[in-house]
């Protein structure tokens, strides 16, 4: 089971680097043709129409950067797993996370011929409607992340 953790984790941080670095290709890449990306808004994406679907995103929108705690790794078979995670998105040119934007994220993962896809990757925003202790222990938690990364540097 360590061994399918270290792979999807690795899948997912592959797929938020992509992200962060704005790459529509390499992000589109990391999924399955018939997998799904379910964004932020709802918007609902077939795999083979990722690339497609970033790249005037990417083009004409200044987008947020993630970070992220990976709060579990769950193998689902031989061949999937679901990984779970926390984010929070920092703004272009600003230090701190939004925490009005902070999500859940959610992956699963497929092998196929030896190598781990993505064939659903789902982001719910984090509201924690009535309950702000917990949408403040979200934001804490990505700040943290956040100190990490930029300590990783």
């Amino acid at each position: 089971m360590a061994d399918v953790r270290s792979a999807v984790q690795r899948l997912y941080e592959e797929l938020l680097t992509a992200w962060n670095d704005r790459d529509a290709r390499r992000y589109a890449a990391l999924f399955t043709e018939d997998g799904c990306l379910v964004g932020f808004d709802g918007s609902q994406v077939d795999g083979s129409e990722v690339e497609g679907h970033l790249t005037p995103i990417f083009a004409d929108h200044p987008t947020a950067s993630y970070v992220w705690r990976v709060q579990e790794v769950r193998s689902l078979g031989a061949d999937a797993a679901l990984l779970r995670a926390r984010v929070g998105m920092v703004p272009p040119g600003q230090a701190d996370v939004n925490p009005a934007v902070n999500a859940v994220q959610s992956l699963v993962a497929v092998r196929r011929d030896g190598v781990w896809r993505v064939a659903l990757f789902h982001n719910t925003p984090a509201q924690y409607h009535g309950r702000p202790d917990l949408a403040d222990a979200h934001t804490a938690q990505m700040r943290e992340a956040l100190g990490a990364s930029v300590a990783r540097g």
